[in-house]
């Protein structure tokens, strides 16, 4: 357990730290370069440094947090040694964090007042920022240093809850739309209930199959000292290990990297507004859906006269926190929306060659029509050719507004490779030792483990905004368990539930 203390793993974990943050600063300054963004204050960008540390260090916080649950059976059983299997964990992490896609991390953001999200570059969103990633990161510190296994992903979703209802609060009167979207929170809630009860049933079927099926006592048996288990046993506890550890680090980081972009927009918007890697020769495509979109709007529009582009944008904007986007007025904003960025892209020819000054206003009405499509798609049935174009035409508004640069990813799966390899103690302590009253035996590790592979894996898969978190250790190793010894007959109980 004391492995990782050695003065050699600490030197080169502090050097990879270094080096990784080098690294973040020097993308930060190529990339303003690049956008010719070379007039930014000093103070404006230690605020920025400021954010974006804060930001990674929830990352690593989650990764000693969330992953101590993924290592905790390979660790009980002896199919790995502790520090290979926090050092295995975290780079499996590593490896998930950089394969995703980002799909996920701009879900987090719909939870977000609309209002907070476009002034992301004022002092409203920088407290936005500071106090939920501030508040997250203390939960977890909190939980971790009594041993408690918490979901980093839970603790940010309260936090960003707890932002949204200060907002209201603090809302001009009769403001009531400036704060939580209670209908998001619902489905939050939801999948918060749904993920323990998921775990908890699909492992105690598991668990109660394989004492069905396999008859072999050694499965059902806590190990001898340090002894591993059998290579069959040992694969298998150490793959699932291995798969948890990757959904885990293709799921959870990709919030932070949502959270990052939002950073780097508010500081940087020339540069980080709008996806400036998108080729000149995507745009015509842009150019024809974004036409193909306002006429469909217009057509709902009916004969509402078209308002201006502040008053359009005001309009969307308020429709958003109300969630009334289908009204005739509403779609006539949406028309003069798309038929401005229609503009701009046509002006310019490229989303890299819109000038500074316009970026701002660009990347607000791609988010609002982006937005407005997202609720309308929801709410309204769209048949045949409109849903084909509205769909088409949002693909496009967030291939240029929510994009991944790679270096983000690299610095996210860094810190959450690292954080993985620190402070994992306590909580593996905690679901090996002290929440069960015997040893983890073999079968116990395997069900959680594959429980929770499978699960987050599947979420992935489906792109769902709330991985399920792992529950399973808990429940297997519940005090109600193993009252007598499993398979404590020759032979094993025929029915899986005797000798529970």
């Amino acid at each position: 357990m004391n492995a990782g203390e050695a003065p050699a793993f600490r030197l080169l974990f502090l050097t990879v730290i270094a080096a990784a943050l080098a690294f973040v600063g020097y993308s930060v300054l190529t990339d303003l370069q690049a956008a010719g963004e070379h007039g930014i204050a000093v103070g404006a960008f230690a605020l920025l440094a400021l954010a974006l540390l804060i930001a990674l260090g929830f990352e690593f916080v989650n990764g000693f947090h969330d992953t101590a649950n993924a290592v905790a059976t390979v660790i009980y059983t002896n199919s790995m040694p502790p520090l290979v299997a926090v050092v295995w964990s975290g780079m499996w992490n590593l490896l998930g964090v950089l394969v995703s896609s980002g799909a996920v991390a701009y879900s987090v953001v719909t939870l977000l007042p609309v209002e907070l999200i476009l002034q992301v570059g004022g002092g409203a969103g920088h407290a936005m920022i500071f106090a939920l990633l501030i508040a997250a990161i203390l939960w977890n510190l909190a939980t971790w240093a009594l041993g408690i296994p918490n979901s980093s992903s839970h603790a940010l979703i309260g936090s960003i809850m707890g932002v949204g209802i200060a907002n209201q609060l603090m809302a001009p009167a009769g403001m009531a739309t400036y704060g939580v979207d209670w209908s998001q929170v619902q489905k939050v809630f939801s999948a918060l209930l749904f993920s323990p009860l998921c775990g908890f049933i699909l492992s105690m079927l598991l668990f109660w199959t394989f004492r069905v099926l396999i008859r072999q006592r050694v499965l059902f048996e806590a190990p001898e000292g340090h002894k591993p288990p059998p290579l069959w046993i040992r694969g298998m506890l150490i793959g699932t290990c291995t798969g948890v550890s990757y959904f885990h680090g293709g799921n959870d980081g990709q919030k932070g990297m949502g959270l990052i972009m939002l950073i780097l927009i508010g500081a940087a918007p020339t540069a980080y507004a709008l996806n400036r890697a998108m080729p000149e020769t995507a745009m015509p495509a842009f150019v024809q859906m974004a036409g193909d979109a306002s006429t469909v709007f217009q057509h709902h529009a009916k004969e509402v006269r078209a308002p201006s582009v502040a008053d359009a944008r005001s309009q969307v904007t308020e429709a958003l926190r109300n969630r009334h986007v289908d009204t005739p007025q509403v779609y006539s904003a949406l028309a003069v929306l798309s038929d401005d960025i229609t503009a701009s892209v046509k002006g310019y020819h490229s989303l890299n060659a819109i000038p500074a000054a316009e970026v701002p206003n660009v990347r607000t009405d791609m988010y609002l029509v982006s937005d407005a499509i997202r609720v309308l798609t929801k709410t309204t049935v769209f048949e045949g050719k409109e849903a084909a174009d509205l769909k088409g035409f949002m693909g496009q508004l967030n291939a240029g507004t929510r994009f991944i640069p790679t270096w983000v990813k690299i610095a996210v799966a860094v810190a959450l490779g690292m954080g993985t390899m620190v402070g994992w103690k306590r909580i593996v302590v905690t679901v090996g030792e002290k929440i069960g009253k015997t040893h983890l035996n073999y079968a116990q590790g395997a069900s959680a483990e594959i429980v929770a592979m499978g699960t987050i894996g599947w979420r992935k898969a489906l792109g769902c905004r709330f991985p399920l978190r792992i529950f399973s250790q808990a429940v297997l190793r519940a005090p109600w368990r193993q009252q007598v010894p499993a398979c404590s007959g020759a032979p094993c109980a025929p029915w899986p539930w005797r000798g529970l």
